[in-house]
């Protein structure tokens, strides 16, 4: 019966024979209809009448977590359409699986091998004993780090905003940086605060906090609570070790590409500057929330916020785009070839070869995605500059929302393009891959092996 019944919110038709993959396929594209239904309704629109493409976009843009908009989101939208996004990003960014599940588990009901199978291809778990645990942990982490970044951004909201909307407003920020979702109701993100302090560090940790993954927080967490304290995993050696090297590796280069432009450190104090270039550095990685305006950054600042965005954050997090400790294997992969070494390995553990046969089809199918979906925008918008469109695919792609104002500028086609984007990026690769085909099975025979030129 562990795999038949019915628990709590989960569907019933979770017990047919779809597969993990399919059934997050489906639940993300299940949950941009009903969002696009829900905004499409003229109660959700606070001025004029917003169509159904517009509401489209912006449903997939909030159960995709990416944050790019064709229509200002503070002012397009009512009171209820605004809750509507709020809940749509807070879906999306956690998971319509692994929310359900969580109010099962609060209930206590048990869970069923087969469900379990299911959440453990969302949230990346490793041990299916152990979800129980883990995802008791998540509502602790989602409710406190939520919490308290809404208590501090109503610090400095409240008295700009008035207390009641001052709440809202940092009670939907807060939940929007958490789930790297990148939305704000301000027209210019966060520009505003620039220089404080207060609102650009919580904004920071509540993005870091939400893009480290899931797994990662309950490790850190049996490692530093006391007796009885676990090991760190490998996968979360390696996602810190990545996550504070490309935070430092591009908050130094951003220093040094903008610390003389006027239009963005050049006018700030040393200390605003590093403030500032130290969030730039942060939210590329696939939350959308930005303090400086990118389209008066310089080329070279551009190119390195493409790489940002295309990296993206952790696996099992809030966060999108190929994933951190994919790419740290794809690098360590191409080292291990450049130094003629047969086996892949880092923090004296080794990794298997399958594993850098995945990194490498998700980083192959990301770039050749990206690139045919670029190819088809600079077709459909040849007025907007190319760089732009480049620009706009990888934020869409890696689910980050930064944009260089080209975003209301698309045509009918071109805003197509980036919501397949939005929502291939979000479900990841190769769970939409494994979505489409059958799993293969396992064959009688080899082929014979033989040797080709590569390189």
């Amino acid at each position: 019966m562990g795999g038949t019944e019915r628990v709590g919110v989960l569907p019933v038709f979770l017990r047919g024979p779809i597969t993990p993959a399919q059934f997050l396929a489906l639940s993300f594209a299940g949950l941009i209809a009903l969002g696009t239904a829900l905004l499409w309704l003229p109660v959700s629109h606070a001025s004029g009448d917003i169509g159904g493409l517009d509401a489209w976009f912006t449903a997939t843009s909030a159960v995709c977590v990416t944050g790019l908009v064709v229509v200002d989101t503070g002012t397009a939208w009512s009171p209820f359409g605004q809750v509507v996004i709020l809940l749509l990003f807070q879906l999306g960014g956690l998971g319509l699986l692994t929310f359900g599940t969580v109010l099962a588990v609060a209930t206590g009901r048990r869970l069923g091998v087969g469900q379990r199978l299911r959440l453990q291809e969302q949230v990346r778990a490793f041990d299916l004993g152990s979800l129980g645990r883990l995802l008791r942990a998540i509502t602790l982490i989602v409710v406190g780090a939520e919490t308290a970044g809404a208590i501090l951004l109503y610090v400095r909201m409240a008295p700009v905003e008035g207390p009641g909307r001052g709440a809202w407003y940092a009670v939907f920020h807060s939940v929007s940086a958490f789930n790297n979702a990148g939305f704000s109701l301000y027209p210019d993100s966060l520009v505003r605060y620039v220089d404080d302090p207060v609102v650009t560090l919580s904004t920071i940790a509540l993005v870091v906090v939400g893009g480290l993954g899931f797994v990662v927080l309950v490790n850190l967490h049996g490692r530093f609570r006391g007796p009885g304290r676990v090991r760190l995993t490998l996968h979360t050696r390696m996602v810190l070790s990545m996550t504070a090297f490309l935070v430092v590796a591009a908050m130094a280069v951003l220093l040094v590409f903008e610390w003389n432009n006027p239009n963005t450190l050049g006018s700030l104090t040393v200390g605003d500057r590093l403030l500032a270039s130290a969030f730039q550095a942060v939210t590329p990685r696939t939350a959308g929330f930005n303090t400086l305006d990118y389209a008066a950054m310089v080329p070279a600042s551009l190119v390195v916020t493409i790489l940002l965005m295309f990296i993206g954050g952790n696996p099992g997090s809030t966060a999108g785009g190929i994933k951190t400790v994919t790419f740290h294997v794809l690098v360590l992969g191409v080292w291990s070839v450049i130094r003629g070494r047969h086996e892949t390995s880092v923090f004296g553990r080794r990794i298997d070869h399958r594993t850098v046969q995945r990194a490498s089809a998700i980083v192959t199918g990301a770039v050749l995605l990206g690139g045919a979906a670029v190819t088809v925008l600079a077709l459909v918008e040849p007025d907007i500059p190319f760089l732009a469109l480049l620009f706009e695919a990888v934020s869409a792609l890696g689910t980050v929302g930064l944009s260089l104002g080209v975003t209301d500028d698309l045509t009918g086609p071109g805003r197509v393009v980036i919501i397949a984007l939005m929502y291939l990026g979000r479900i990841g690769f190769l769970t939409f891959a494994l979505a489409l085909v059958e799993q293969q099975r396992r064959r009688p025979h080899r082929f014979l092996a033989e040797e080709v030129v590569i390189g």
